[in-house]
């Protein structure tokens, strides 16, 4: 944690440089799988967030990493690791939303390109994973306006480059963005959209958010202050001010073309989709740009989609179940997993609290149930507690035929499956084994001189 204040990516970046939690990485990288599979190794071992200073073919710098574990999930807040639940939960308050603040110029209008000078090579693109049908955006956060009501919206979307000036754009139905598109009188008319790459972690995070208002104050809440927003070139929608490069253009929802695989939070290649498609109108970035990605189906893509907006509603809907239960959604369960923490006095609460959670996201599949004793950030205790404190035939439960999401691989297309519950709790009345082996916590670099 730092005191270092957060407004852009480059901020983001210099509060990390002072904790040591980002590595510059100079060794020349290839724009190709390299790239990824550094940022993906630097995310399994919890090394910091990579900023890659010389990619093969780019100009420009690329980013990775900055909320792909706890710790860095909390610098990106601005709290303590413990706190990062808490301080979600404010920011999700509807009545905390900080309006923004409308400004008249931005950092990225600096160069823009438009019309025919409009070429998506530009922007340099990584091909992720070796099972990517291309070279997909996926830290873009989508920034549309309702044409009824017109509220913003942030949301995520993965983008296929198609052509010089085009996108395959993956749209889930349920999302705003095709609401919004639906609402109007004509829904196969071309749809103003902005892509906004290179934000403050409370912008990405914010994105991540499914809410009636706009996640743009709940990035406010989360700072404490209105994030600056300005006009596009070419779109009439408030763009963060301190993006690092913008693109602007047109979704055309009925010119469809096939997009896909790409590497999705499930852990699995995603399935080729028929997409809408965007035009590409407007291309504008900063003065020396930081592009940003995130590395697919890996650790940054389930904390921001996954785990850090939904942790605060799981907790307040176990709460009414069990005023002092804790929630984890670990990144490993690719956002199907929450594993709750008690201090069990009723040998029928574990599993009214795996079935509120249940209940509490569509994405909750998996439920385990855990004493104070395990460490639910450390798999290792978890699996330690599943195999020594669960009766498979007594202390699992099933929901058969429920409702999840329509990704799920063990779900059918449209997501109904069965759900699990596992009281994983320390059962005295079934047989007292005593406590818990354990050591105390040791500082090895004191011994290891």
């Amino acid at each position: 944690m730092t005191d270092h204040k957060i407004f852009d990516l480059r901020s983001h970046i210099e509060a990390l440089q002072q904790s040591g939690a980002v590595s510059r990485i100079s060794r020349r990288v290839e724009l190709d799988h390299e790239l990824s599979d550094v940022g993906a190794a630097m995310q399994r071992a919890d090394a910091g967030a990579a900023l890659f200073e010389d990619v093969s073919g780019s100009p420009w710098k690329i980013f990775t990493g900055g909320v792909a574990s706890q710790r860095l999930a909390a610098a990106a807040l601005g709290c303590p690791v413990d706190e990062m639940v808490d301080r979600m939960g404010e920011a999700l308050e509807p009545n905390n939303g900080v309006p923004t603040r409308r400004v008249e110029t931005a950092p990225w209008q600096a160069n823009t390109a438009r019309g025919d000078d409009v070429d998506l090579s530009v922007i340099p693109i990584p091909v992720h994973s070796r099972g990517d049908g291309g070279a997909f955006i996926t830290g873009a956060v989508t920034v549309t306006k309702d044409p009824i009501g017109g509220r913003g919206n942030l949301s995520y979307n993965r983008m296929l480059r198609t052509g010089r000036n085009s996108l395959g754009f993956n749209l889930n139905e349920w999302r705003d963005v095709g609401t919004f598109m639906k609402s109007r009188p004509d829904p196969d008319a071309p749809f103003p959209v902005a892509l906004a790459i290179g934000l403050d972690p409370a912008i990405m995070i914010a994105a991540g958010v499914r809410t009636p208002d706009d996640e743009l104050l709940i990035a406010g809440a989360i700072r404490g202050e209105g994030v600056e927003v300005c006009r596009g070139v070419d779109v009439d929608i408030d763009i963060p001010a301190h993006a690092e490069i913008v693109l602007e253009g047109l979704i055309h929802p009925s010119r469809r073309e096939p997009e896909g695989p790409l590497a999705e939070f499930h852990g699995y290649l995603g399935e080729m989709w028929n997409s809408p498609t965007v035009e590409i109108t407007a291309i504008s970035w900063r003065d020396d740009p930081i592009y940003q990605t995130i590395v697919p189906g890996w650790y940054e893509h389930i904390y921001i989609g996954n785990v850090l907006p939904r942790e605060p509603l799981l907790r307040r809907f176990i709460r009414h179940v069990d005023p002092t239960a804790d929630v984890h959604i670990p990144p490993y369960g690719n956002g199907f997993l929450a594993v709750i923490s008690i201090d069990r006095d009723n040998p029928g609460t574990p599993r009214n609290l795996a079935m509120a959670a249940m209940t509490a996201h569509i994405n909750i599949r998996n439920v385990v149930v855990v004493d104070r004793d395990v460490d639910v950030s450390q798999p290792s205790d978890v699996l330690w507690a599943i195999t020594n404190r669960v009766h498979w035939h007594d202390d699992i439960f099933t929901a058969p035929h429920a409702q999840g999401h329509e990704m799920d691989p063990v779900a059918d297309q449209r997501g109904v499956g069965v759900k699990v519950g596992i009281d994983a709790t320390y059962k005295r009345e079934r047989r007292e084994y005593g406590e818990r082996v354990a050591y105390a916590p040791i500082d090895l670099s004191e011994y290891l001189r």
